[in-house]
């Protein structure tokens, strides 16, 4: 071969490692996203995603991570524990994400779980709350959303300017809404507080009124529900319907208060939620320039801004994996969960770090959020102190 020959083997060979090199650059680090986006609870799913889009859009404008782009690949649960379970060996073992965020409901991620273990591929929690999750021996769980047991606590110092004598409970018949009314009644009883009715409902019910003519015929002053945003307002207008004169309070975050009091309208009033991002006060967040930022861009997409507190789930939720994935230095699952135990951030509802929760040497990751409560006051809503 000629020297001529020989440089021009050598820059096509120079070319070629250069464009593998653009090519292996320009790949994308893939998060899986196992959320509700139908079925029953397939508007909170929804807007999980929505956050979950406007922070991969919002770091991916900044160059992503690790010199890559990220990209979101969703997958729909059905709000239902089988498909959830599906949809998490789908993005496993066809799409190859080294971690996932999901699934929303505690019935759900506690049906993915399992599968976690068998594949060894960490998934951050960004709404489930029944402590059964971060207790169960799953080294690959981390958890952004409160317990339920969390929500109790930091309600309970409410409790005496509730002037509450005796509670009811109507919850979603799962993990997440029996969970909640244990809890609950449980921090009630510490502090005297008698309990009376402890009824069930199913997640797709819509005649609620044999529970709540049950509960009508308790003496009791205040009833606490448990259940996705559709439901709430159906519990609401029925209750209203049939004279109930109770001080309701829901717990679990899930409410979008201005959802409620659009589709309940006078039913609404009077009632108190429990939250973990209030988008109506962004001033009240511990970076309250970002939630300024985030509502604004919430906005401007056209979002329905209800929404906007299921929403900050999945900005935290991404934000927290992709600050993991820099830690770690590569997009591997193992890498990214035993970085997740050093990550730490400020997320839209207080400062996101990790705790050890569960059986020694299998813990999972816990943080701990902030929990606020607001009530709904002549169509209005106002933050409860």
């Amino acid at each position: 071969m000629t020297r001529t020959g020989t440089r021009a083997t050598l820059i096509a060979a120079g070319i070629a490692l250069g464009m593998a090199a653009n090519a292996t650059h320009a790949q994308t680090i893939k998060i899986g996203v196992n959320e509700p986006l139908t079925g029953a609870v397939a508007a909170s799913g929804n807007f999980v995603v929505n956050g979950a889009k406007i922070a991969a859009d919002e770091i991916n404008a900044k160059g992503g991570v690790l010199g890559s782009k990220i990209e979101l690949v969703i997958e729909d649960n059905k709000s239902n524990p089988t498909e959830a379970v599906a949809a998490a060996e789908k993005l496993i073992v066809r799409d190859k994400v080294p971690v996932m965020m999901g699934a929303w409901s505690s019935t759900y991620t506690l049906a993915v779980m399992p599968k976690l273990m068998e594949y060894k591929v960490p998934m951050l929690v960004e709404t489930s709350s029944s402590d059964k999750i971060t207790v169960s021996g799953n080294p690959y769980i981390f958890r952004i959303s409160p317990t339920s047991g969390m929500e109790a606590n930091a309600f309970a110092p409410r409790v005496g300017a509730l002037k509450i004598r005796k509670a009811d409970f109507l919850v979603v018949n799962n993990d997440w809404g029996k969970g909640a009314a244990d809890v609950f009644a449980k921090m009630l009883k510490s502090k005297g507080i008698a309990i009376g009715v402890v009824a069930t409902m199913d997640a797709s019910a819509q005649d609620l009124n044999a529970q709540l003519s049950k509960i009508r015929s308790s003496d009791a002053d205040t009833l606490f529900v448990t259940t996705a945003v559709e439901q709430l307002t159906l519990v609401l207008k029925q209750a209203h319907a049939l004279g109930l004169k109770r001080q309701i309070i829901t717990t679990g975050g899930s409410q979008s208060p201005d959802q409620l009091i659009e589709q309940a309208g006078a039913a609404a009033n009077g009632s108190y939620h429990l939250l973990f991002f209030p988008p109506w006060f962004p001033e009240a967040s511990p970076d309250a320039a970002r939630a300024k930022a985030f509502v604004a861009e919430w906005r401007k997409r056209g979002f329905t801004f209800a929404g906007l507190t299921e929403g900050f789930r999945g900005y935290d939720g991404i934000h927290t994996i992709v600050a993991a994935i820099a830690k770690a230095g590569k997009a591997e699952p193992e890498a990214i969960r035993k970085a997740l135990w050093n990550t730490t951030l400020t997320g839209l509802n207080g400062k996101i770090a990790f705790t050890k929760a569960g059986p020694a040497g299998k813990e999972s990751g816990q943080s701990i959020p902030a929990v606020y409560v607001v009530k709904i006051d002549n169509g209005k809503v106002t933050l409860f102190r």
